[in-house]
Formats: structure tokens, C-alpha cells, sequence
């Protein structure tokens, strides 16, 4: 199973990858214009990067609502679809 840590890693990663300067975010820091500031194209390429790594999809309403998340939310978000995919799947 993938753990929080695993997800939050990988999100730190795919966020330097995209050119974002990550030193100043944690666990607490917001998504959207309040924190990392990704914009809509931004989540959308995160939320691929999620979904190739991680097998798991989400629809285009559920990437506009990660702006309003912190990274841990968004990661304990991730995780809990991950569970429940191992579980019924």
C-alpha cells in the first residue's frame, strides 16, 4: 500500500519538475492561489502525474476543487482513493 509520505513525496517532486520552487511549502500549504498557486493547467498536470504513478483518475470538477486543498488534504485524499481501489479491486 502507498503511504501519505510515498503520495507527498512524489507531489513535492512532480511540483519541482513543473518549475515550482518548493522550499517554503509543507503539509499545510494550500494548492491553489493562497499557497503553491497552481492554476488550472498546473493542477490538471499534477493531477496526470498522479493519476500515471498512481493508477488512480480524477474527474475535471474533483482537479478544480484541489485548489482549495492543503497539500496533506490533497495527499490524505490521493491515499484514501488509493485504499479503497486496492480493496475493491
Amino acid at each position: 500500500m502507498t503511504s501519505h509520505d510515498e503520495i507527498k513525496a512524489f507531489a513535492f517532486e512532480a511540483l519541482k519538475e513543473m518549475n515550482y520552487d518548493t522550499s517554503g511549502f509543507d503539509g499545510d500549504t494550500l494548492l491553489g492561489p493562497a499557497g503553491v498557486d497552481l492554476e488550472s493547467l498546473a493542477l490538471a498536470e499534477l493531477g496526470v502525474r498522479l493519476e500515471e504513478r498512481f493508477g488512480i483518475r480524477f474527474s475535471d470538477d474533483e482537479l478544480d476543487e484541489i485548489a482549495a486543498l492543503t497539500i496533506d488534504e490533497f495527499c490524505a485524499a490521493v491515499a484514501a482513493r488509493l485504499a479503497t481501489a486496492t480493496t475493491s479491486g
